[in-house]
């Protein structure tokens, strides 16, 4: 932290822009070394102002030829994106210019970033919370407009502060616990009121709501996972192709074209999703499609909806489908080629009645609109967007499980009479889960994993 440290903050390739980007106490003396206003000759600046760009050239500081005209962006600490002095070079984006300032820059004496540097600093100095942290990376991996929305709450520290306000309800809980193990003689046994106990439910079923959101629309970040499963030439890969409006399988009359599975990612309405269309599952001694078929079968166990497809004339078969399909899974019915006459098309039993059913026509794309919507409705039915301003991550979930199982813990011990000491551990072991989603009970080695996902210039 009492170093000074550069990066590229753009993408490699060619562009209109490129960033380099330079954070610490070093930061402003670097780029006077590097920066003049004139083009001609190199004139030393006396000083930097913070946050007013500024135009002009940064120079080879070993042959002081020119290497681009540039904006430079000073930006004092505290009020930067690291809390530190930043200096923010403006180049034009070419992977040798921009490695050629950061290299003039390096030899100035500053070093290269780590990935997350920047943001990890940004947090280590207090200026964001480690949900805060998480949501940068979660805006630039976005993947639809809802994913975006939901990432751009956490970054504004919606999660973070909801966290901090049930921290501080435990806390508080606990000082009254404390103040009877400290001071035994001076206090009257620990029995607390019904309005701190009530206290204590509702953090328990904020956590709960929490958990909660993320199992319903953790999907928003990754993508809903649909896979096509059905008997070879049912048109599966027609599907795909229609559902992704653009020719991404291979389609032939011939059975067993589809072998390893086919992912594709597709967005309806904001949602995303990732379709896979798979090998046509029938009996076989060819050994290729046979792999095929148990690949297919794998996609079909992880998926989250299974569009199972059949043709006119064919049967549905309970037995076929229970060996194929895991219980509990979201199912739709797809009836393919309609095109070729309604007279014969396949029924479901009885017993699968409620399974959702959407005829097709893959060939003339008939009915593939209401087929999507229908994978929508089946996906979003129980979530309430408006309702969840945040997703907490997977990372957030086990933590805020952790604080469920010990809030559950003490609130059983405060109904038979537990010692304080035990109560106080419970209620500490809670505060300390949370703590870890915000980053103050956090441990260096969850902070090295999150940070060394980000890119270098993060």
């Amino acid at each position: 932290m009492n170093d000074t440290i550069a990066a590229i903050a753009t993408p490699f390739g060619s562009g209109g822009i490129g960033v380099i980007r330079i954070s610490g106490p070093d930061a402003f003396s670097i780029a006077l070394k590097l920066f003049s206003k004139k083009k001609l000759r190199f004139e030393r600046l006396e000083n930097l102002e913070s946050h007013k760009v500024i135009h002009g050239y940064i120079f080879d500081v070993k042959t002081f030829a020119v290497i681009d005209e540039v904006l430079l962006i000073p930006m004092k600490g505290p009020s930067s994106y690291t809390a530190e002095d930043v200096i923010e070079i403006q180049a034009h984006s070419g992977t040798f210019v921009l490695r050629a300032v950061l290299e003039d820059v390096l030899s100035c004496g500053a070093r290269l970033a780590e990935p997350g540097e920047f943001t990890k600093r940004a947090f280590l100095n207090h200026r964001i919370d480690l949900t805060q942290a998480e949501a940068v990376a979660d805006i630039i991996n976005a993947k639809s407009a809802n994913a975006l929305k939901f990432a751009t709450s956490q970054i504004l520290g919606t999660l973070g502060k909801n966290i901090q306000e049930l921290r501080k309800q435990l806390i508080r809980f606990l000082s009254l616990i404390e103040v009877n193990i400290d001071f035994p003689d001076d206090s009257a046994p620990f029995h607390p009121s019904e309005k701190e106990i009530q206290g204590l439910e509702d953090v328990l079923e904020k956590c709960r709501e929490f958990i909660q959101q993320h199992n319903d629309a953790c999907f928003l970040k990754e993508g809903i996972r649909v896979t096509i499963c059905g008997s070879p030439n049912v048109g599966k890969s027609s599907l795909m192709n229609r559902l992704l409006e653009k020719d991404r399988s291979i389609i032939t009359a011939i059975p067993g074209t589809t072998r390893d599975p086919v992912e594709e990612g597709l967005n309806i309405e904001g949602v995303p999703f990732v379709i896979a269309d798979t090998a046509g599952i029938h009996q076989t001694d060819d050994l290729v499609e046979i792999i095929g078929i148990e690949k297919a079968k794998d996609h079909i166990t992880t998926s989250d909806i299974i569009l199972y497809m059949k043709e006119p004339g064919a049967e549905f078969s309970e037995r076929e489908f229970e060996k194929l399909i895991p219980p509990g899974k979201k199912v739709i019915f797809v009836v393919n080629k309609i095109d070729l006459g309604e007279d014969n098309l396949p029924k479901l039993s009885e017993k699968y009645r409620h399974i959702p059913t959407v005829e097709i026509s893959a060939l003339l794309n008939k009915g593939v609109q209401e087929l999507k919507q229908k994978i929508l409705n089946i996906s979003i039915a129980d979530l309430d967007m408006e309702k969840s301003p945040v997703i907490p991550n997977l990372r957030h979930k086990k933590a805020l499980e952790q604080a469920v199982e010990s809030l559950e813990a003490a609130l059983d011990g405060l109904k038979n009479g537990q010692v304080e000491e035990i109560l106080a551990i419970d209620i500490k072991t809670s505060i300390d889960s949370l703590g870890a989603i915000t980053g103050e009970t956090a441990s260096l080695d969850i902070l090295d994993t999150i940070f060394s996902n980000f890119c270098i210039g993060k």
